[in-house]
């Protein structure tokens, strides 16, 4: 039998257990180690996921010498330390998007992983799942030609508003822009890298988060991007890739990417291309990072370090346009 990477998962959230379901379809992986802030709730979610150990501690997990890979599933605020700590102790971390708040933060954690020399990536999971490589290999072979716009955007209306909660809180860097609007930005600079330019607007909500944000992003070559984002109102979520001689439509939920659309202009000819999950979708960049860790690897092609400093490095910058600071800043 192949060797499996042993993880650990730090926090016991809505966002770990589906990291765990994520883990029993990877087939590389197994679940090894659970972390939280009490012994109960560590010992409830191992029981709950059959994990062998549970730590009533983030260091008692950090420190624990079976681990070979902790996913971070954390608020994002607490990112940077929850990473700096398992990278410390020399274990291989996933951490959830956003990789953190900041840049000044991202720069500490690539500092960290690589004056340990372990691998460190951006938990996007978008990223992974067969259809987003097909997506890859179609831009690269130039089958629509030189991509022109990009649409995507990822809205929705959460059943409750509550101003201490995940979404709503600025201490814990809430609103839109870093829940969901870094979907349709990641996938604008997997497509077209950084943007030279931009322009953006922003809805301040009651709590003194964003609600909603737009961007438009310019490159050097003349293309643009349309980004929006939302947690006032539910949108199409839908990614329109278009390009000089064809288009690309990742239909709803683009940030699940399962279905596509392409459309060739000069005949017309339109190709649906279905390619559905294997469990929760969490397992594709588990398999991914846990291959890279058994391979000696110490960064992600598909998700590299530096890639995800200039996103967040543009976020910043767009919160600096809106002078829309967090108190962890």
């Amino acid at each position: 039998m192949s060797k499996k990477i042993r993880w650990g998962i730090l926090g016991t959230g809505r966002i770990a257990r589906a990291f765990a379901e994520g883990v029993s379809n990877a087939k590389n992986a197994k679940l090894h180690a659970i972390g939280s802030r009490t012994k109960e709730s560590a010992e409830m979610f191992a029981h709950e996921w059959n994990i062998p150990l549970p730590c009533s501690s983030y260091q008692e997990l950090a420190e624990n010498k079976s681990i070979d890979a902790i996913y971070i599933a954390t608020p994002h605020t607490e990112h940077v330390s929850n990473t700096l700590l398992c990278l410390e102790n020399g274990k291989g971390v996933l951490c959830e998007k956003p990789i953190a708040v900041n840049a000044h933060q991202v720069e500490l954690m690539i500092q960290k992983s690589k004056e340990k020399n372990v691998l460190l990536m951006e938990g996007m999971w978008s990223r992974f799942p067969p259809l987003m490589e097909k997506v890859r290999d179609i831009l690269k072979n130039k089958e629509i030609g030189e991509v022109r716009t990009i649409q995507a955007d990822f809205g929705f209306r959460p059943e409750n508003i509550d101003p201490v909660g995940r979404l709503f809180n600025p201490d814990l860097a809430g609103g839109s822009l870093l829940d969901v609007g870094i979907y349709p930005i990641s996938l604008s600079f997997m497509i077209n890298g950084t943007p030279e330019s931009f322009v953006t607007e922003w809805t301040n909500g009651r709590t003194g988060v964003d609600e909603q944000a737009s961007m438009i992003f310019k490159y050097p070559n003349g293309s643009m991007a349309l980004l929006h984002s939302s947690i006032q109102a539910d949108t199409r979520q839908e990614a329109f890739i278009s390009g000089t001689e064809g288009s690309i439509r990742i239909h709803k939920q683009c940030w699940k990417p399962q279905v596509m659309t392409i459309t060739e202009w000069k005949t017309g000819k339109v190709r649906k291309i279905e390619s559905p999950f294997i469990g929760n979708g969490f397992n594709y960049e588990i398999e991914h990072f846990s291959q890279l860790l058994l391979d000696g690897k110490k960064e992600s092609p598909i998700m590299p370090l530096q890639e995800s400093l200039s996103i967040i490095s543009t976020l910043d910058k767009i919160r600096q346009r809106w002078d829309l600071r967090y108190p962890c800043d």
